[in-house]
């Protein structure tokens, strides 16, 4: 369970990661409109949006009244607009915030951040936890040592403004401060700043992303469900035809029976039956030259002949002594017409195979 808890941890660590990218990306292709808040007194706030129309910038001026972590009265709709999903650069009066000069060595320029940090609960009322605060840019002094003014001011006192600036639809909200001294146009120092939305779209992104993944994870795992069961069905069919493929050339090498049986008929057949051309030669070697046939029929096995002789009873001999007849007998009586030279003779025999079957 501790490893599954590890990995689990991991995947959530490295989607939230995927997601914080994701975001980062979208962040540096999407231009965000820059609006200051300047504070003016007694929660009344100049509004200024820079925007840029026909390659000139300009300033468009607006007056909102902020108080009780609200915003009093209804904005305009054009300025209610321009603040929707911009970054809101909040500048408060001096007298909200503390500034501490702090001194030190040049070569600690390169870690102001941990510094400063370490050095709020010595230098205001409120820990670093307690307070919003920040420090501005360095100025070399004498002997080798650099002096930074540090602001800061409770957390309580600028969570309200942020809330109610959040509520307009900011995406983006930094709150700085500059001293009674700083001229204006120096650089503020910076105290604070929220990102809004980041939090909600990093949610949103993250959560898209694991919907992605476990879609992607089903599609993958239905193609392969369809794979295993197409392939074993191809597979089986294939297995089937070899089969069916393997039983045909086995039986034809060892021959195939209602094939032999069909060949040995049609044999038996040639064997049996008489072949009328080979009769009729026979014949026709057989008589002698006074003999003229006017009729011949074959029956199956059995010749019938009709025709005009000298001699009848000689045909009959004849007709015995050859190799393909027998049982030469006449089936009708043997008649003289004295229009006729000869006799009218009627003759049957039996017609033996030319053949001899193969055993």
């Amino acid at each position: 369970m501790t490893f599954l808890r590890q990995v689990a941890d991991g995947f959530s660590r490295w989607m939230t990661s995927v997601a914080a990218a994701i975001v980062a990306m979208r962040g540096w292709f999407a231009s965000t409109r820059s609006v200051e808040l300047v504070e003016e007194g007694n929660g009344d706030f100049a509004v200024r949006v820079a925007e840029k129309k026909g390659g000139a910038a300009r300033l468009e001026e607006g007056r909102i009244r902020i108080a009780g972590g609200k915003v009093l009265g209804p904005l305009p709709a054009g300025l209610a607009a321009k603040l929707k999903a911009s970054r809101a650069e909040v500048m408060l009066q001096p007298g909200r915030f503390v500034f501490r000069p702090l001194e030190l060595p040049r070569r600690a320029s390169e870690f102001l951040d941990g510094i400063v940090r370490s050095q709020v609960d010595r230098l205001t009322p409120w820990s670093a936890t307690e307070a919003a605060f920040g420090h501005g840019p360095p100025a070399e002094i004498a002997n080798d040592r650099i002096l930074v003014t540090v602001a800061a001011t409770a957390m309580t006192l600028i969570a309200p403004l942020v809330e109610a600036i959040a509520g307009l639809g900011a995406d983006t909200i930094v709150v700085s401060a500059r001293t009674q001294e700083q001229a204006a146009g120096a650089a503020p120092i910076k105290v604070f700043e929220r990102k809004v939305r980041g939090a909600l779209e990093l949610h949103r992104v993250r959560r898209a992303v694991v919907v992605l993944l476990i879609g992607a994870a089903l599609l993958a795992g239905t193609a392969l469900a369809a794979q295993v069961i197409v392939g074993g069905d191809l597979e089986a069919r294939r297995i089937d035809a070899g089969r069916q493929i393997a039983e045909r050339r086995l039986a034809l090498r060892i021959g195939d029976p209602a094939r032999d049986s069909a060949l040995a008929a049609l044999e038996r057949r040639k064997h049996e039956t008489p072949s009328s051309v080979i009769v009729i030669e026979a014949l026709s070697q057989l008589l002698p030259d006074h003999t003229y046939v006017t009729e011949l029929r074959i029956t199956g096995d059995k010749m019938q002949i009709v025709g005009v002789t000298r001699d009848a009873p000689s045909l009959i001999r004849l007709i015995e002594q050859s190799a393909h007849f027998t049982r030469a007998t006449f089936f009708a009586p043997t008649t003289r017409s004295p229009s006729e030279p000869g006799e009218h003779f009627h003759i049957e025999t039996r017609i033996e195979p030319v053949f001899t079957p193969r055993s």
